[in-house]
């Protein structure tokens, strides 16, 4: 059977010279074939004899008229459950090597019976006209600091029309996150578009109390930052994310981009955040780079910046407490005792937090994720607790004060070894040793102590890590003068016990 198109170029090569063997050629047909469809003067569909018989037995006979009355039933079922289904009962004749013909019989009962599907519209896009943002999150690329699994989520930034794109990393899908991705583009970009497209997050929008069921309200957070850049924006319906298929569709592309990049990098650890960071930077560039024709038709539509950046943090000011912690958004946070009392300044950055006293940098603390809870130090309750070792049992945070499980079996040793009371102030000791070394270097050496049998001591441990340095006494040299010996003889002066 030949191809329509090689039916047309054999008509219209005979109507021009005559001849079937010259037609042929050019048709790339076989001469006999040629003649055989330029007798009949037929295309090969109405030549084509109906195909009414089986070349093999059907091997889903005794099961086919079931499976269409299950997916007239159910038509989300999928073929290779209802497969293992009928392959389950002895008597359906089938076996595993039916499966692909199960499916194709499944697909084309769909096509021909099956429900509607969802039809997806291409959209035209203007030029400069909208910037969506979206988050998506990024556990699947096993990215490590040092070892230490890394879990994030990426702020994705997208111009539909070229498909630029910029991502920042980010903890959580908080209003901060958002400021500081949609900043990082719009710097990146240097100019803005008219209008922002985004999900119903709860960073830009919230439901109304007072009229449930009722499209959710744009925050007033959100609305100063739209006002501040001149943005219009724009959210899609609830449970809608394909009414923001350029996003979503570049949210898995972007991912999959730095899957490839990571495994032709040999390694997915990294020194730091900031190296992962210049990471994803170098990897985002490179992408952008074949967009740049098109992006400069959109820059052409866009409008210049404002002359100043929105604020990426919050700011409180939490007063020490005598427990040397202070809270910021329900969370409780660990300080040096020497601040109790006063009143801080905290800056809260989507990373992290910046703490003041007055105009003062003092540190900065990792921010904590979720709803609540505490992040203590135990470099800054450990002299206290000294003191006080009596409050290390009931303490509400004990377990920050465990580093590692390692420092928790240590303290559970000493405990047995000595005693509550003893065995806590020689765990405190550790604890104190690891706020003066580091616990990376305290740790093995606990290691070891808990392999021996025989009991053990902090002193021990001190003496490894830091042992202390013997003092020598250097004493001058004495070289004795005669001469004033014979002038103490000469003067008589000298008694002689009798």
């Amino acid at each position: 059977m030949i191809t329509n198109q090689q039916y047309q170029r054999l008509m219209s090569e005979y109507e021009k010279t005559g001849k079937i063997v010259v037609s042929a050629m050019k048709a790339d047909v076989h001469p006999q074939t040629a003649g055989k469809y330029l007798d009949a003067g037929k295309p090969p569909a109405e030549l084509q004899a109906p195909h009414t018989w089986r070349t093999r037995p059907d091997p889903l006979e005794k099961i086919w008229e079931e499976a269409m009355a299950m997916l007239r039933d159910a038509p989300e079922l999928e073929a290779r459950a209802l497969f293992d289904h009928f392959l389950a009962r002895p008597d359906s004749g089938l076996e595993e090597r039916h499966l692909r013909t199960f499916q194709r019989r499944v697909r084309h009962w769909h096509a021909l019976q099956g429900p509607e599907q969802e039809v997806f519209f291409a959209q035209e896009r203007q030029p400069g006209a909208l910037l969506q943002l979206d988050w998506t999150y990024a556990k699947e690329l096993h990215v490590t600091i040092q070892g230490e699994r890394l879990d994030h989520l990426f702020c994705h930034c997208v111009l539909p029309y070229s498909n630029w794109e910029w991502a920042t990393r980010c903890i959580s899908e908080s209003f901060l996150s958002l400021v500081t991705g949609l900043q990082a583009a719009l710097v990146r970009l240097g100019k803005s578009p008219p209008n922002l497209g985004t999900d119903n997050t709860s960073a830009a929008t919230h439901d109304l109390e007072e009229m449930p069921g009722r499209p959710r309200a744009y925050n007033a957070d959100y609305l100063e930052l739209c006002t501040h850049y001149d943005l219009s924006p724009l959210t899609i319906n609830v449970g809608c994310p394909n009414e923001q298929g350029d996003v979503e569709s570049l949210n898995r592309h972007l991912k999959r981009r730095l899957n490839q990049h990571l495994i032709l990098r040999g390694s997915r650890d990294f020194a730091s955040v900031e190296e992962y960071d210049r990471f994803v930077e170098g990897v985002l560039q490179a992408a952008n780079a074949k967009r740049q024709q098109r992006l400069a038709e959109e820059l052409a539509c866009m409008r210049s910046l404002p002359a100043t950046r929105l604020a990426e943090y919050r700011e409180y000011a939490p007063v020490v407490s005598s427990q040397s912690l202070i809270r910021v958004r329900k969370h409780t946070y660990s300080v040096p005792s020497r601040l109790i009392g006063h009143t801080l300044r905290v800056e809260l950055y989507e990373p992290e937090l910046k703490v003041y006293l007055g105009r003062d940098f003092l540190f900065c603390l990792p921010r904590l994720r979720g709803d609540r809870g505490a992040l203590v130090d135990f470099r800054h309750v450990i002299v206290p607790l000294l003191r006080k070792p009596g409050a290390f049992i009931n303490y509400r945070h004990r377990e920050a004060l465990y580093p590692t499980a390692i420092f928790r079996a240590a303290f559970d040793r000493l405990v047995s070894d000595h005693g509550e009371r003893p065995g806590v102030i020689e765990y405190l000791q550790v604890l104190k040793l690891a706020a003066e070394e580091t616990v990376e270097k305290v740790e093995p050496l606990l290691r070891v102590q808990l392999a021996c049998s025989g009991k053990w001591l902090a002193t021990s441990v001190r003496d490894q890590v830091a042992p202390s340095a013997r003092q020598v006494i250097e004493l001058a040299g004495l070289i004795p003068s005669l001469k004033a010996y014979d002038v103490l003889l000469e003067g008589g002066e000298v008694a002689h016990a009798g």
